[in-house]
């Protein structure tokens, strides 16, 4: 718990950290507060029906509100029972106010975690990268000016938790290694369940972490067995056992609703073109049909060129490798290039202004360009920085750590596809690595062109702020 402890010297690390994402989530609940306060008899309805920030799922407020293993649990398998204290917190304030606190609940959840994430990465870059206080704080204000960065700070989902406690891993990891210590098992499986609980594919990453700091001991019989196998055998066995008992039961019947209202839509269908061929009725849109669709258009908040585009050109997904479970995720088709430079670094950092955080399963296309040359510039100028850093850093064990971190991820998006539709939604998981990798840039340079660089990353990290703030702002307001 001594890891949580806030240092003197870092209170104002914390209180910058603590006001800005207060005001990131001060922002949702304004947007949504009269849709999400009222009591419902359909909290998911609702939630799913109404919430529309990209492609971020807001299945956390759900559970808060009317708790149920609602969440892929093959992919989230302990996140439902990590909310089961919020949900009982938010029972006992219906009852005695007689309205929905999900949206202030779920909001000091994202606090705790987007805080503690700025001050872990903080420790990170003053504490193993060895840097100054100033550079530290600086690289940190340049994570959080990240577009999706902000936004997994405010909004119901699972990937600032992730984030969290990923970096809690990376900071305890690499402490380790400066101190020449190796991790325990009771660290390993703790930070696995924790990480894995959160979501499954990350608890690979606690592996990555142990091998890194324990080196050849990794594969010791012990360890191997108490910390690697054991624990993922029973994660992947709580999985089956919970799928079994809390899902499928619930799955089947809303599966039967689906194909009834299926079978229905057809019988209406079939009886509206009998009618049609008696010349009962002129048109569809008499009887409320799809005749209608033109005056729905008509009231879309898209313009009809974005409407036109995103329902005839783009698709939503591209050919998986397989159909199954985890497979039909996959995507074999999607251009990796367009995505690299419009999604994975370009939506993440900053967000394009066509199809302002679309969802891309509704009307967003997969791939969407910037207007001008100066957000192409300003991605390429960070990579730029990114990859120097890595040069710089090359013989430090911790950033090889970090970049294992990420080179996994980029081998599931990126490689296997999982995901590369909307890739930047889990910017959390990996962009972190990022100001890592600059921080050993301002480690290997000397004090003049340290200053000249300091510059650069001030500015982008103001120009990020005030670019991606100022259309996150008229988003939600």
């Amino acid at each position: 718990m001594s890891l949580f402890k806030i240092r003197h010297d870092e209170r104002w690390v914390v209180l910058f950290a603590l006001v800005l994402t207060v005001a990131l989530n001060a922002l949702v609940i304004y947007r949504y507060y009269g849709d999400f306060t009222p009591l419902h008899n359909n909290y998911f309805n609702l939630f799913v029906g109404r919430f529309r920030v990209s492609g971020f799922d807001p299945l956390t407020y759900y559970i808060v509100s009317h708790w149920e293993a609602r969440y892929n649990v093959y992919r989230h398998p302990l996140l439902a029972f990590m909310m089961w204290v919020p949900y009982l917190i938010n029972q006992g304030l219906m009852w005695l106010f007689g309205i929905n606190f999900t949206q202030f609940i779920v909001a000091v959840i994202l606090v705790f975690c987007a805080t503690y994430s700025f001050l872990f990465l903080y420790r990170i870059l003053r504490d193993l990268v060895d840097i100054g206080t100033a550079d530290s704080f600086l690289l940190s204000i340049f994570l959080f000016s990240f577009a999706y960065i902000m936004l997994s700070s405010m909004v119901p989902d699972h990937f600032i938790m992730s984030m969290f406690i990923l970096l809690l891993t990376l900071y305890v990891s690499g402490m380790l290694i400066k101190q020449r210590r190796e991790m325990s098992i009771a660290q390993g499986i703790l930070m696995f369940v924790i990480t894995a609980g959160i979501s499954l594919n990350n608890g690979l990453k606690v592996f990555l972490a142990g091998l890194f700091t324990n080196g050849k001991r990794f594969f010791h019989p012990a360890y191997l067995v108490m910390a690697v196998i054991l624990p993922a055998l029973l994660m992947w066995g709580f999985c089956r056992w919970e799928y079994k008992h809390f899902v499928w039961e619930g799955e089947q019947a809303r599966h039967a609703a689906l194909a009834k209202k299926k079978a229905e839509r057809k019988k209406r269908e079939a009886r509206m073109d009998s009618l049609r061929r008696v010349g009962a009725i002129d048109s569809v849109d008499e009887v409320g049909g799809v005749g209608n669709v033109g005056n729905n258009q008509a009231h879309s908040p898209l313009s009809s060129h974005q409407s036109y585009s995103s329902h005839i050109t783009t698709p939503k997904q591209g050919r998986p490798i397989a159909k199954g479970e985890f497979m039909r995720w996959t995507d074999i088709t999607t251009p990796r290039w367009d995505s690299a430079i419009e999604n994975l670094f370009g939506e993440a950092i900053q967000l394009h202004t066509d199809y302002l955080l679309q969802d891309e399963f509704r009307s967003r296309p997969m791939i969407v360009r910037y207007h001008g040359w100066v957000n192409y510039a300003i991605e390429a100028l960070i990579v730029l920085l990114f990859l120097y850093g890595i040069i710089c850093g090359w013989r430090s064990r911790f950033l090889w750590l970090c970049l294992s971190f990420f080179l996994m991820d980029m081998a599931l998006h990126v490689g296997l596809g999982f995901g590369i539709n909307e890739v930047y939604i889990m910017s959390a998981h990996y962009i972190y690595v990022i100001p890592i990798a600059i921080g050993y840039l301002f480690k290997a340079l000397a004090p003049l062109p340290r200053r000249v660089l300091r510059g650069i990353v001030a500015l982008l990290t103001l120009y990020l702020f005030i670019y991606n703030g100022y259309l996150i702002i008229t988003y939600f307001v």
